[in-house]
Protein backbone atom coordinates (compact mmCIF):
# COMPACT_ATOMS: atom_id res chain seq x y z
CA UNK A 1 0.00 0.00 0.00
CA UNK A 2 3.22 2.20 0.88
CA UNK A 3 4.74 1.99 -2.62
CA UNK A 4 8.50 2.80 -2.69
CA UNK A 5 9.19 5.46 0.02
CA UNK A 6 12.56 7.07 0.29
CA UNK A 7 12.90 6.30 4.19
CA UNK A 8 12.25 3.52 5.87
CA UNK A 9 11.15 1.52 7.82
CA UNK A 10 7.19 1.81 6.83
CA UNK A 11 5.44 4.13 9.44
CA UNK A 12 1.46 4.56 9.18
CA UNK A 13 1.39 8.39 8.80
CA UNK A 14 3.33 7.59 5.32
CA UNK A 15 1.35 8.81 2.18
CA UNK A 16 0.05 5.57 0.09
CA UNK A 17 1.40 5.67 -3.00
CA UNK A 18 1.33 2.64 -4.86
CA UNK A 19 2.81 2.18 -8.39
CA UNK A 20 2.18 -1.27 -9.87
CA UNK A 21 -0.90 -2.28 -9.92
CA UNK A 22 -0.58 -5.04 -7.32
CA UNK A 23 0.68 -2.32 -5.12
CA UNK A 24 -2.12 0.35 -6.12
CA UNK A 25 -4.99 -2.51 -5.51
CA UNK A 26 -4.11 -2.45 -1.89
CA UNK A 27 -3.97 1.59 -1.36
CA UNK A 28 -7.37 1.69 -3.10
CA UNK A 29 -8.69 -0.90 -0.61
CA UNK A 30 -6.89 1.39 1.85
CA UNK A 31 -8.69 4.16 1.28
CA UNK A 32 -12.29 2.79 0.46
CA UNK A 33 -11.97 1.54 3.97
CA UNK A 34 -10.34 5.00 5.12
CA UNK A 35 -13.02 6.79 3.72
CA UNK A 36 -16.10 4.84 5.13
CA UNK A 37 -14.75 5.41 8.35
CA UNK A 38 -14.29 9.34 7.57
CA UNK A 39 -17.93 9.27 5.59
CA UNK A 40 -20.14 7.35 7.85
CA UNK A 41 -18.21 7.17 10.90
CA UNK A 42 -17.83 3.57 10.57
CA UNK A 43 -15.66 1.75 13.20
CA UNK A 44 -12.76 1.15 10.98
CA UNK A 45 -9.28 -0.58 11.24
CA UNK A 46 -6.86 -1.91 8.60
CA UNK A 47 -4.07 -3.99 8.91
CA UNK A 48 -0.83 -3.94 6.66
CA UNK A 49 1.37 -6.73 6.99
CA UNK A 50 4.62 -7.65 5.97
CA UNK A 51 5.34 -11.04 3.47
CA UNK A 52 3.30 -13.36 4.60
CA UNK A 53 4.23 -16.84 4.98
CA UNK A 54 2.88 -20.28 6.20
CA UNK A 55 1.64 -23.84 4.74
CA UNK A 56 -1.41 -23.57 2.29
CA UNK A 57 0.26 -21.06 -0.19
CA UNK A 58 0.30 -23.10 -3.37
CA UNK A 59 1.79 -19.67 -5.22
CA UNK A 60 5.04 -21.75 -6.00
CA UNK A 61 6.42 -18.26 -7.56
CA UNK A 62 6.94 -17.15 -3.89
CA UNK A 63 10.35 -17.52 -2.45
CA UNK A 64 8.88 -19.51 0.42
CA UNK A 65 7.13 -22.65 -1.05
CA UNK A 66 9.12 -22.41 -4.13
CA UNK A 67 12.64 -22.87 -1.81
CA UNK A 68 10.51 -25.55 0.27
CA UNK A 69 9.47 -27.68 -2.62
CA UNK A 70 12.79 -27.31 -4.34
CA UNK A 71 14.77 -28.41 -0.97
CA UNK A 72 12.34 -31.60 -0.84
CA UNK A 73 12.63 -32.26 -4.40
CA UNK A 74 16.66 -31.85 -4.01
CA UNK A 75 16.35 -29.42 -7.09
CA UNK A 76 17.78 -25.94 -7.51
CA UNK A 77 16.62 -23.20 -6.19
CA UNK A 78 15.78 -20.50 -8.16
CA UNK A 79 15.58 -16.56 -7.19
CA UNK A 80 13.93 -13.92 -9.55
CA UNK A 81 15.87 -10.89 -7.90
CA UNK A 82 19.53 -10.40 -7.65
CA UNK A 83 18.62 -11.94 -3.77
CA UNK A 84 19.09 -8.62 -2.01
CA UNK A 85 15.35 -7.96 -2.16
CA UNK A 86 14.56 -6.74 1.42
CA UNK A 87 11.48 -7.82 3.34
CA UNK A 88 9.81 -8.76 6.57
CA UNK A 89 8.65 -11.90 6.88
CA UNK A 90 5.19 -12.53 9.33
CA UNK A 91 4.14 -16.21 9.52
CA UNK A 92 0.26 -16.43 9.15
CA UNK A 93 -0.55 -17.36 12.57
CA UNK A 94 0.63 -14.44 13.71
CA UNK A 95 -1.54 -12.52 11.44
CA UNK A 96 -4.27 -14.10 12.29
CA UNK A 97 -2.99 -12.97 16.06
CA UNK A 98 -2.92 -10.11 14.72
CA UNK A 99 -6.23 -9.82 12.70
CA UNK A 100 -8.18 -11.29 16.12
CA UNK A 101 -6.31 -8.20 18.49
CA UNK A 102 -7.18 -5.80 15.77
CA UNK A 103 -10.78 -6.45 16.07
CA UNK A 104 -11.38 -7.05 19.64
CA UNK A 105 -9.22 -3.59 19.87
CA UNK A 106 -12.45 -1.75 17.70
CA UNK A 107 -14.04 1.11 20.23
CA UNK A 108 -10.92 0.89 22.32
CA UNK A 109 -9.04 4.82 23.24
CA UNK A 110 -6.74 4.86 19.93
CA UNK A 111 -7.76 2.07 17.97
CA UNK A 112 -8.55 2.92 14.43
CA UNK A 113 -7.02 3.40 10.99
CA UNK A 114 -4.42 2.04 10.07
CA UNK A 115 -1.89 -0.98 11.95
CA UNK A 116 1.56 -2.24 11.01
CA UNK A 117 1.58 -6.06 11.48
CA UNK A 118 5.34 -7.55 11.31
CA UNK A 119 8.54 -8.77 13.33
CA UNK A 120 10.42 -6.21 12.34
CA UNK A 121 13.78 -8.01 11.42
CA UNK A 122 13.75 -7.66 7.77
CA UNK A 123 15.33 -10.06 5.75
CA UNK A 124 17.09 -10.09 2.21
CA UNK A 125 15.71 -12.87 0.03
CA UNK A 126 19.03 -14.82 0.52
CA UNK A 127 18.86 -14.85 4.10
CA UNK A 128 15.42 -16.22 3.98
CA UNK A 129 16.44 -19.14 1.90
CA UNK A 130 19.53 -19.46 3.69
CA UNK A 131 17.11 -20.17 6.89
CA UNK A 132 14.81 -22.49 4.46
CA UNK A 133 18.15 -24.46 3.99
CA UNK A 134 19.10 -24.73 7.36
CA UNK A 135 15.91 -26.04 8.65
CA UNK A 136 16.08 -28.78 5.82
CA UNK A 137 19.78 -29.63 5.44
CA UNK A 138 20.03 -28.42 1.88
CA UNK A 139 22.64 -26.02 2.05
CA UNK A 140 24.12 -27.67 -0.78
CA UNK A 141 21.59 -26.31 -3.31
CA UNK A 142 22.97 -23.58 -4.99
CA UNK A 143 20.20 -20.69 -5.55
CA UNK A 144 20.59 -19.63 -9.10
CA UNK A 145 20.08 -15.93 -9.33
CA UNK A 146 18.47 -14.92 -12.37
CA UNK A 147 18.14 -11.48 -11.77
CA UNK A 148 15.01 -10.31 -13.97
CA UNK A 149 12.70 -9.36 -11.25
CA UNK A 150 10.72 -6.25 -12.27
CA UNK A 151 8.07 -4.27 -10.82
CA UNK A 152 9.40 -4.77 -7.26
CA UNK A 153 10.15 -2.54 -4.70
CA UNK A 154 13.51 -3.32 -3.55
CA UNK A 155 13.30 -2.89 -0.12
CA UNK A 156 9.53 -2.79 2.41
CA UNK A 157 9.50 -3.13 5.93
CA UNK A 158 7.22 -2.32 8.48
CA UNK A 159 7.57 -0.21 11.94
CA UNK A 160 5.15 -2.66 13.99
CA UNK A 161 5.33 0.00 17.37
CA UNK A 162 1.78 1.14 17.09
CA UNK A 163 0.35 -2.39 17.31
CA UNK A 164 3.17 -3.21 19.84
CA UNK A 165 1.95 0.11 21.86
CA UNK A 166 -2.16 0.21 21.32
CA UNK A 167 -2.48 -3.43 20.94
CA UNK A 168 0.26 -4.94 23.00
CA UNK A 169 0.47 -7.58 19.96
CA UNK A 170 3.78 -9.05 19.65
CA UNK A 171 4.77 -12.27 16.98
CA UNK A 172 4.37 -14.87 18.93
CA UNK A 173 6.64 -17.60 16.08
CA UNK A 174 10.11 -17.03 15.82
CA UNK A 175 11.45 -16.84 11.98
CA UNK A 176 12.54 -20.59 13.11
CA UNK A 177 9.25 -21.63 14.61
CA UNK A 178 7.21 -20.53 11.56
CA UNK A 179 9.62 -22.00 8.99
CA UNK A 180 9.83 -25.16 10.96
CA UNK A 181 5.86 -25.42 10.83
CA UNK A 182 5.44 -23.75 7.17
CA UNK A 183 8.02 -26.76 5.99
CA UNK A 184 6.51 -29.16 7.88
CA UNK A 185 2.70 -28.59 6.19
CA UNK A 186 4.83 -28.71 2.74
CA UNK A 187 6.49 -31.82 3.24
CA UNK A 188 2.77 -33.24 4.33
CA UNK A 189 0.97 -31.89 1.60
CA UNK A 190 3.84 -32.51 -1.53
CA UNK A 191 3.62 -35.99 0.13
CA UNK A 192 -0.03 -36.60 -0.45
CA UNK A 193 -0.07 -35.28 -3.58
CA UNK A 194 2.92 -37.50 -4.91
Amino acid sequence: AYGEQPNLPYTEAMPLQGREPYEVSKSCADLIAQSYAHSYGMPITIARCGNIYGGGDLNWSRIVPDTIRACLHNVPIVIRSDGQFVRDYIYIKDVCNAYMQLAEGIGKVGVTGAFNFGPSKPLTVLEMVAAIQKLMGCEHLDPIIQNKAQGEIRSQYLDSSRAYELLVWRPLYTLEQGLTETIEWYRAFLEQAS
